[in-house]
């Protein structure tokens, strides 16, 4: 979990006490070879984080919070603003990241809570999906030192090569495809505790989420799309594996592109 914010802190202007760490690891600078710095004072720099989010997890106090932002016996999305999130951020001494937190829809803090949901509810996940919180999916695991690397170095030597998806897809993309995707994911899973109550209670939450899952997922593979011809892969090419005309593929890429998607 503390990775992932890792990977986004770049982005986030109120977050001072990473970049302050960082530079004291790298003996007072780390500009004039951030990157690299970034891989390898990583662990170094997070550690009292990842000491404190441990804490939260294994507190049962912040697991009914968890269970509270779900509605409890009545399922809802989670909010932006739940009591864990914002409970998580003030530990954290990051008020501000509660929210951030909690519309991360495709983490593994999320997964976590959602797991934390249906073992409450005693609602299973589909056919070999585990709800135990503390397994780890794959996607969700961070990479190692020495993997990073070994991908900037390969980077460097051919920058936007094509030839290998890491290479070619900057970082934020791979993110925010593997976002949506985890995101749509987490969404339908919530969907198989309301099936209870109300006909039109139940139809307005199923029709609600159906929804925001099909745009979740209509984002990633647009994204996807994007990636991959700014790869080098041929416009054509794509076309044929969505099966779409090229020309309406390329309109749809233009629009997205204008649109910041």
């Amino acid at each position: 979990m503390v990775v992932r914010w890792w990977e986004q802190a770049l982005q986030w202007e109120r977050e001072t006490i990473w970049p302050r760490r960082l530079h004291q690891v790298a003996g007072g600078d780390a500009g004039g070879d951030l990157e690299r710095w970034r891989i390898v004072g990583r662990d170094a720099a997070v550690f009292p984080e990842v000491v404190a989010v441990a804490e939260a997890l294994l507190d049962p106090a912040m697991a009914e919070l968890v269970w509270a932002d779900s509605g409890a016996g009545r399922p809802r999305a989670l909010p932006a603003d739940g009591w864990f999130c914002r409970r998580l951020g003030e530990r954290l001494g990051r008020e501000w990241l509660g929210p951030l937190a909690a519309t991360d829809h495709g983490g593994p803090l999320i997964s976590w809570m959602g797991s934390v949901i249906r073992l409450r509810r005693g609602a299973g996940g589909p056919p070999g999906y585990d709800n135990d919180p503390w397994r780890l999916r794959q996607e969700h695991q961070a990479t190692t030192m020495a993997g990073q690397l070994r991908v900037l170095g390969k980077e460097k030597k051919a920058p936007g090569s094509g030839t290998m998806w890491r290479a070619a897809v900057p970082a934020e993309q791979r993110r925010l495809i593997t976002s949506a995707i985890d995101s749509a994911e987490e969404q339908l899973l919530q969907l198989r505790g309301v099936q209870t109550g109300p006909t039109a209670e139940v139809a307005r939450r199923l029709l609600r989420g159906l929804g925001h899952s099909a745009g979740l997922i209509e984002n990633a593979w647009k994204r996807t799309a994007v990636a991959a011809v700014n790869g080098g892969v041929p416009l054509e090419e794509v076309a044929r594996w969505v099966d779409m005309p090229v020309e309406m593929l390329s309109q749809m890429l233009t629009a997205g592109r204008q649109d910041g998607g």
